[in-house]
């Protein structure tokens, strides 16, 4: 089902789109909608498509020579990935885009991006804050990896995903559907550890897992402790 055009200003690269340049972009778009599980591209492919989430949860993960994959980013709805091919003509996509949960994304080629580009600012501006985003968010992962405990980093994770994807229940919880192989992706560590680590917390009372979900029980608690950790 086709989206209202007016519906993309809720993407950061088009904040300030005209409503003519909205049209155009729902109108040269096709849905993609992927199962659970499924790609929306892989590492190294050409990136000749940028994606927009319109529903469901995605996620970018690399992987290394010797297999392992590390969670770059955690993707909601309303968020544009896959951008690179818009801002160099010969770009491969860095890393590979897996459907979290049943998903539909909006697929647009990079060039009409590019080529729009030339005539209206607000785009190459939209992408310089996106990609900004980005890399300060790696530099600050960077920074946990090297220097900070590993529960410090499990408990950062949960704030990060608690602020973008977080819902708040009747009873005051806030939901996380995120298995515990996604947050040891997430936080550079083993499932053992977060295992370990959230079952710890259970006992104190901050949170309550489930099998593919967290419920934050104290934020406040979980921003305490992390607080405690780098001590």
């Amino acid at each position: 089902m086709r989206i209202d055009p007016v519906e993309l200003r809720r993407v950061e690269v088009f904040e300030q789109a005209s409503d003519d340049d909205l049209r155009q972009v729902a109108n040269h778009s096709l849905e993609r909608s992927l199962e659970e599980g499924e790609f929306f591209f892989f590492q190294g492919d050409p990136a000749r498509f940028l994606y927009i989430l319109t529903s469901g949860r995605a996620k970018l993960i690399q992987t290394s020579a010797s297999g392992q994959q590390v969670n770059l980013r955690t993707l909601g709805t309303w968020e544009m990935f896959g951008a690179l091919g818009a801002v160099r003509t010969e770009a491969a996509y860095p890393a590979t885009a897996q459907a979290i949960e049943s998903s539909t994304a909006l697929a647009m080629e990079s060039a009409l991006l590019r080529d729009m580009m030339q005539t209206r600012p607000y785009i190459a501006t939209g992408l310089m804050r996106l990609m900004t985003g980005y890399i300060q968010e790696m530099q600050s992962r960077y920074r946990e990896l090297a220097t900070e405990k590993v529960e410090r980093r499990i408990a950062r994770v949960l704030m990060r995903l608690t602020a973008q994807l977080g819902r708040k229940t009747e009873r005051g919880e806030i939901e996380l559907d995120f298995t515990r192989q996604e947050l040891a992706e997430m936080s550079g560590t083993t499932l053992f550890t977060v295992s370990r680590t959230l079952a710890e917390w259970e006992r104190f009372g901050l949170v309550k897992t489930g099998r593919e979900r967290v419920a934050i029980l104290d934020p406040h608690g979980l921003v305490r402790l992390a607080d405690e950790l780098e001590k």
